[in-house]
């Protein structure tokens, strides 16, 4: 029986989707370090080789929605040149930059949530859980802050063009695909009439 943060460990340490994960933690009875080696033969953990390698190059793409009421600037990176003027990284770019556009997301990942955020938001989930069995506070607190990151978070939300797919899910894919190490830089989304 494979365990859910077995799975979550398993997804963090290469970045595969969590059916390939949970197949691959199967698989290997349970043993993490076996589930990597069997995701890296069957090519899907490729990120974890190319996550050492520079990535220098890129692109800076800019994408206008809705006649103008919304706009966002992207910095991707690559590791060539090569790579950034390819067609799957040009569409990559501006798909990310879509989903930017439509689902607001304030951080690139969940490391870039400040830590006072994140204190905020704990201490508006346990006024919001008072009262519950001591037990199930911290987990309800838990799940919450999961959701909260999935939320806020580019990479942990679920990509609009397919939301069976997290945006991470769908950069792990294309750096199999392009064969470089990719991420994204950083971002800045506009709304026209949106409070400074």
């Amino acid at each position: 029986m494979v365990k859910a943060d077995q799975v979550k460990r398993l997804r963090e340490k290469t970045g595969v989707g969590m059916m390939s994960c949970k197949e691959a933690l199967r698989e290997a009875g349970g043993d993490l370090d076996k589930a990597v080696d069997i995701l890296r033969k069957k090519g899907e953990a490729k990120a974890i080789t190319q996550s050492g390698r520079t990535a220098k190059e890129g692109l800076v793409a800019s994408y206008i929605h809705l006649g103008g009421k919304i706009g966002v600037l992207l910095e991707m990176s690559c590791e060539t040149d090569f790579a950034a003027k390819s067609e799957d990284f040009k569409g990559l770019v501006k798909d990310i930059c879509m989903h930017i556009a439509a689902s607001n997301p304030l951080y690139a990942k969940r490391e870039d949530v400040p830590n006072e955020v994140i204190a905020k938001e704990k201490e508006i989930f346990t006024a919001q859980v008072k009262g519950k069995p001591e037990k199930a506070v911290e987990k309800i607190i838990t799940g919450k802050l999961e959701k909260f990151y999935k939320d806020v978070c580019l990479l942990e939300q679920p990509f609009v063009k397919n939301p069976d797919t997290t945006v991470k899910d769908l950069m792990v894919a294309s750096v199999s695909k392009i064969g470089e190490n990719i991420f994204i830089r950083r971002f800045t989304r506009y709304q026209v009439g949106e409070e400074i």
